[in-house]
């Protein structure tokens, strides 16, 4: 489920203005072109080409589900029955649109996907899995193991 667009180049500038806003996805092109050191205008079309070629995907705010009133998060580990590329765009295609799926990983080794959820509880965590996962008859197995905090690294990319 690739894009199929080429990648363009990235320079030192696009890589600092990724930065910029992945710390702060709402900084004004103002506040961006600033920190990055360049002019508006050339910030403004960098960011649009970034945006054209799908380097940047989206703008998304970091919502604190807790307050959500799904304070139990989950890494959910799942292991196919069948490894065919239709298969996999089957389960992918239905995992996304999973409630309480936060984010979907296809995964090497032993592991096909892994699934960051939330939910109101151990019952409804519990319930997920059983309804959403092991009821499927493509899927083999799983396991759940329990997100005690979840941080976001620093992804600067400027210095990978």
């Amino acid at each position: 489920m690739s894009n199929n667009l080429p990648t363009p180049p990235l320079d030192q500038i696009d890589r600092q203005i990724l930065n910029v806003l992945r710390r702060n996805g709402r900084a004004t092109n103002k506040d961006v072109a600033a920190e990055v050191g360049i002019a508006q205008s050339t910030c403004l079309l960098r960011i649009r080409r970034l945006i054209d070629t799908k380097v940047i995907r989206g703008f998304h705010a970091d919502v604190d589900t807790g307050k959500l009133g799904l304070p139990l998060q989950a890494m959910v580990s799942v292991q196919l029955r069948n490894h065919s590329r239709t298969e996999n765009d089957r389960f992918l295609r239905k995992a996304v649109q999973l409630p309480g799926v936060l984010s979907v990983s296809l995964m090497a080794g032993d592991d096909d996907y892994v699934l960051h959820v939330v939910a109101r509880d151990a019952e409804s965590l519990s319930n997920f899995v059983l309804d959403a996962l092991t009821s499927d008859p493509g899927i083999a197995g799983s396991h759940t193991k329990l997100v005690f905090r979840h941080l976001q690294g620093a992804g600067d990319w400027t210095r990978a």
